[in-house]
Parts: C-alpha cells; sequence; structure tokens
C-alpha cells in the first residue's frame, strides 16, 4: 500500500480519487488480480521443456577372498552427471485449454477487481455523505440549543418580575438539558462517521463541501438501467466469464484421454565406475507416445463429469447474477425516487414549521399562547431540517446506488482521477514469462510504473 499523502479531500470528487488510490480492500484486490495473471503463466508452461541437471559422487570399497587365501581390495570413487531434457509435442490439447481457462479467470478476476472497487467507491460517497449530514445537524443542535438558551434567560427573567410560573421556568430548563443531551449524541455521531471516514479514504475529513449527486450518470428510467445492469455489471460479466473457463477446464480435462507425445534428450557422463572402465559417456534422444486406454481406473473420466456439472452452475449462477443485479437496480432506483419526493416534502415542512414558530412566537407575547408551545414549535422546526439532511443523504447514497448497480460507478466514469490502475500491465508482463521468481523491481517497486498511467476512456465490456 503507498502512503497516503497529508492533502485533505474538501469535496465528493477528491474523496472518490483518495479512496481509489489509497484504500487497502482495494489495493488487496489489485494484488489478487496480478496473483491470478500467474496462473497464465502457469497454465503456458505446457508448451515448453522441462530440463533437469542431476549429479552425484560416492566412495565405493570391494574386497575379494579367492581360494588361495589371499584377500584383494579395490576402492574407488564413482561419480558423474546427467543432462534430460523433456520437450511436449502434443499433450491433447490440455496446455491450450489450460491458457484459454486461464485467461478467462484473469478476465473474471478483472471483473471483480471492478466490482471491489465500485463497493469501495460507493462506501466512500456513504462515508461522505454520513460526514456532511451529521455535520449539519451539529450545527442544527448547536443553534436549537443556543435558542433554548435564550428563551431559559428570558423565561427566567420573566419569572423574576412575576409575569411567568415556576412551571414555565421548568419547561424551559427541561428542554435546554434535553437539547445538550442531543448536541452530545450528534457531536458522537460525527466522531463516528468520521473514523469511518478515515477508514475508507485514509485521511480524517476537513472542510467538506456539500455534495451534489452526479445525475448525468443515471439513466432515464428503470427499464434502461435494468437493461444497462445486466450488460455491464460485474458481477454478471465475471460470472460470464467464470463459464467461459469452467467450460476450457471440461475440454482440459478429457485432454487427458488422448494420447500425448514428447521428445525426450539426455546427456550421462560417468566416471571411475569401477573395473576397467576410467570414464563413460552417453546420449539419447527418444520419441515417445503415451496412448491411454484405462487411465487411473476410470477418475479421469469422473473428473470430466464433475467438471460438467461444474459448468452447469456457472451457468445457472449468470442467471443468478441477472436476478440479483435486477433487484438491486429495481431496489436502488425505487430508494431514489422515494428519497427525492421525501427531500421535497422535508423542504415543504421546513417552511411550514419555520412560518408556525415565527407565529407562535409573536401570539406567546400577546398572551395568546404559551411558552411550552414556543418550544413545542421550536422542536418541530428542528426535527423537520434534521430529518432534511438526512434524506439529502440519502439522495446522495441511493444515486451512487444506482450507478453501482448499473455498473458504472469508476473513477473514469464519474471524473474523480485521470490516472488509473491498468492491469493489463502486469498481465502482459507476465504472461509470457519463462523465469524469475521476484515480484519487485529492481529499484525497489512492488508494481510497474505503467501499471498507473492515464487513461480517461472507460474501459470497454468484453
Amino acid at each position: 500500500m503507498l502512503n497516503a499523502p497529508q492533502v485533505r479531500a474538501e469535496n465528493l470528487i477528491d474523496t472518490l480519487a483518495q479512496a481509489y488510490r489509497y484504500n487497502p480492500q482495494l489495493d488487496a484486490q489489485r494484488a489478487l488480480l496480478r496473483a491470478t495473471d500467474e496462473d497464465v503463466a502457469r497454465a503456458n508452461s505446457g508448451y515448453r521443456p522441462d530440463l533437469r541437471a542431476t549429479a552425484d559422487v560416492g566412495r565405493q570399497s570391494t574386497k575379494v577372498v579367492p581360494d588361495t587365501g589371499r584377500s584383494q581390495s579395490n576402492s574407488f570413487s564413482p561419480r558423474g552427471y546427467a543432462v534430460q531434457l523433456v520437450q511436449p509435442v502434443f499433450r491433447g490439447f490440455q496446455t491450450t485449454n489450460a491458457v484459454n481457462a486461464a485467461e478467462a479467470g484473469v478476465r473474471a478476476g478483472r471483473e471483480q477487481l471492478r466490482n471491489v472497487e465500485q463497493g469501495v467507491l460507493l462506501d466512500a460517497v456513504t462515508a461522505y455523505g454520513n460526514v456532511v449530514r451529521d455535520q449539519a445537524i451539529v450545527k442544527l443542535r448547536e443553534n436549537n440549543l443556543n435558542f433554548l438558551g435564550t428563551e431559559l434567560k428570558a423565561t427566567k427573567d420573566r419569572f423574576a418580575v412575576g409575569e411567568v410560573t415556576k412551571t414555565d421556568v421548568s419547561q424551559a430548563e427541561a428542554r435546554r438539558a434535553l437539547g445538550q443531551s442531543e448536541l452530545d449524541l450528534a457531536k458522537a455521531n460525527l466522531k463516528s462517521s468520521r473514523a469511518v471516514y478515515e477508514q475508507v479514504v485514509g485521511n480524517p475529513p476537513q472542510n467538506l463541501a456539500e455534495p451534489n449527486p452526479n445525475s448525468k450518470l443515471l439513466p432515464r428510467s428503470v427499464d434502461e438501467a435494468i437493461g444497462i445492469g445486466t450488460k455491464e455489471n460485474p458481477q454478471i460479466v465475471g460470472a460470464l466469464y467464470a463459464e467461459q473457463g469452467a467450460r476450457y477446464q471440461v475440454d482440459q480435462i478429457r485432454g487427458e484421454l488422448l494420447p500425448e507425445a514428447q521428445l525426450e534428450a539426455s546427456y550421462q557422463d560417468r566416471f571411475d565406475s569401477g573395473g576397467s572402465t576410467e570414464r563413460s559417456e552417453s546420449a539419447s534422444i527418444v520419441g515417445r507416445l503415451n496412448v491411454p486406454i484405462y487411465a487411473n481406473g476410470g477418475e479421469v473420466h469422473a473428473r470430466v463429469r464433475q467438471q460438467k456439472h461444474t459448468h452447469l452452475a456457472r451457468i445457472q449462477e449468470i442467471e443468478q447474477a441477472r436476478a440479483a443485479v435486477q433487484s438491486q437496480v429495481v431496489q436502488a432506483w425505487s430508494q431514489l425516487v422515494g428519497f427525492k419526493a421525501q427531500r421535497e416534502s422535508d423542504k415543504a415542512q421546513i417552511e411550514a414549521n419555520r412560518t408556525a414558530l415565527n407565529g407562535v412566537r409573536e401570539e406567546e407575547k400577546v398572551g395568546q399562547r404559551t411558552l411550552i408551545e414556543v418550544l413545542n414549535a421550536q422542536q418541530e422546526l428542528l426535527q423537520s431540517q434534521v430529518q432534511l439532511e438526512t434524506t439529502k443523504r440519502n439522495v446522495l447514497v441511493a444515486t451512487y446506488s444506482v450507478i453501482s448497480a448499473i455498473g458504472r460507478l469508476s473513477v473514469q466514469e464519474v471524473g474523480a482521477a485521470s490516472t488509473v490502475y491498468n492491469p493489463e500491465v502486469h498481465y502482459d508482463e507476465v504472461r509470457r514469462k519463462w523465469w524469475g521468481i521476484d515480484i519487485t523491481h529492481d529499484d525497489g517497486r512492488s508494481e510497474h510504473i505503467d501499471t498507473w498511467n492515464t487513461r480517461t476512456e472507460p474501459a470497454p465490456v468484453k
């Protein structure tokens, strides 16, 4: 994981950019995808020769006692080395299908990375909205506490001159105590939201601006959203690639029932092997054909049948993913429509409550209303204001939930970053790599600098 710079995000786009680059969950998924890339290199090894060298050295003594009774002893040090090369020629298309299956697995892994990216970005949006909401609620609670403090002071002054009773003072004191309690709870909620924000984004929030939901990425209707989601959602695309890989694995296992041909070459050099031979050399080139007649007691046949069942399961998982995505799109869309309607109702309620509060305060001055009615009107206004801040947060999260459900919540689409992680760089680097065990580079980098490149166009869905 890269060290996050001491830069504070001030708007939602900056927050998404930081979460995309520094979130450890997303960075871990990138590492898992790089590990999946190595499956292609492993599969390609089936095309390559297997070269091995052996060497041995020893000490041997013999003692012979003939009929004459005089023993004879011989000692020698047998030693030597051998080199053997095996080059596969034909393996029943096992290698070809293994490579195809591995490549399908890589493409499925990329979709899993895209799915995790969407989840992280949605978590960042949610964390941002929660902090902004809780900041606004704290400010509302502080203003309410100031209002109640002013009312309490005025009530005590009026009680001192006999205009109100002790009951009015107690009511004002109780409401101020309630206001203080609600403010303390709001501050605690804000601290909690800030902690979650720092966990997701990597930096504590500071001076967050009022977010504006990116409605440009929203489809025009729920039907259009479902159509996009069933084509672009990474859960569905990943399931398609998983089915493709399972199909290739059926053919890969079936290849074990076909003949195999390979070329074998060896060279051996022996020294002091005993007797009169001081040194011996041998070399051979052999073409070998293996024809399985009844392989492993039918175990291969069982694995073919087993993989066919797995392939059928992957087909059903595609339908399962489509149904799940459709449900997610409909739910997110319905919530968004409902929250937007609620937002307008909250605004109307605030205006009505504000008008009512002003009227009750004026009527209370001329004795037509009591203090408790003023306090109740203030509490109703406060509740409607708090509800509006919660609804605004819900609209923001629901908007990006729809974008995520259709598969378009990415830093490229929302314009959060021009420099993005390109998984094809590592894939191209290792897929035909013949040797080497290091995953770092000469300068100590754990990933190639070109892995992060400038690419503002969204990647096409294959």
